[in-house]
């Protein structure tokens, strides 16, 4: 049996999930997340005390252990999307936060929680595929919509299906978030990484935040200390698509074997696609 007769796991070559997964220009949006992310203080606070992302002798392992993870639920069999949530429900399910201001304790995987690291994180992967031309407007909503199945891997029972529902979430949390001293801690260390990194990998990080921080929303750009002015949204917007066109012309990164997988099926479905069709009618 071939590995092309396993089945696609929560998506399969025909999603759009798949095609925009597979675009290098999507680590910026892994990035633009973790920033998003981060000012949430509840959530900042909760992954500061328990994540080993703030030790540079682990942060390295730490944000590797997430994007195998991400990969696995895009790209993974059923069975090992199964594996794969059911180790990170049990993880969270021991995991507990304090809260400094209220002096309360919570659980890691409140449902609250999840739901801003589901929606940022797809959000920000959204946002950059359309920026970097990847999708239309119309692929986006369809990307939104497939969505959901992967908050449904980490416990959540429903979250935003559409554009118009993602922005009305974060609209609706704005008046929750600030810049805590944990995410400058957190973004310090983006721009300036050390630990075990490879050295390649220390130099393009800071790179890749700089584009990430510049396609923000506006308001999120100016929590950071910087200018949510237009014209930081045309010149990220570019830089994006100047990125998508480099990246477009190297050859794949080596990817594990789920991820060729999907290459190589989303490829074939491409090629037919573009293939011109026998017509009866004009003879070509």
């Amino acid at each position: 049996m071939t590995s092309e007769l396993q089945d696609d796991g929560l998506f399969g070559p025909d999603s759009v999930t798949w095609r925009v997964h597979l675009e290098p220009v999507l680590w910026v949006g892994g990035f633009r997340a973790l920033l998003l992310q981060s000012l949430h203080p509840r959530v900042m606070r909760g992954t500061y005390q328990n994540s080993a992302l703030f030790d540079p002798r682990k942060a390295w392992s730490r944000f590797q252990r997430t994007v195998e993870f991400v990969g696995v639920r895009t790209f993974g069999s059923t069975p090992a999307v199964e594996a794969a949530a059911a180790r990170v429900r049990r993880l969270h399910a021991t995991l507990r936060g304090h809260d400094p201001e209220t002096g309360w304790t919570f659980r890691i995987d409140e449902p609250s929680g999840l739901l801003w690291v589901h929606c940022t994180e797809i959000a920000s992967y959204a946002d950059i595929a359309r920026r970097a031309g990847v999708v239309d407007d119309e692929e986006i909503e369809q990307y939104l919509a497939e969505s959901v199945r992967a908050a449904r891997v980490v416990g959540l029972p429903d979250a935003p299906a559409s554009r118009a529902e993602m922005q009305a979430y974060l609209d609706g949390m704005r008046p929750e978030l600030a810049l805590t001293d944990e995410a400058r801690r957190a973004v310090g260390n983006l721009f300036a990484p050390r630990g075990e990194a490879p050295t390649v990998t220390k130099l393009a990080i800071p790179a890749v935040a700089s584009i990430a921080m510049a396609t923000l929303p506006r308001w999120a750009r100016r929590m950071y200390g910087l200018p949510g002015v237009p014209t930081t949204d045309l010149g990220a917007t570019v830089a994006l698509r100047t990125l998508r066109l480099a990246t477009d012309r190297l050859p794949d990164m080596p990817a594990p074997p789920e991820i060729e997988r999907a290459r190589r099926l989303v490829r074939d479905r491409q090629d037919v696609s573009a293939a011109p069709r026998f017509s009866l009618l004009t003879g070509g």
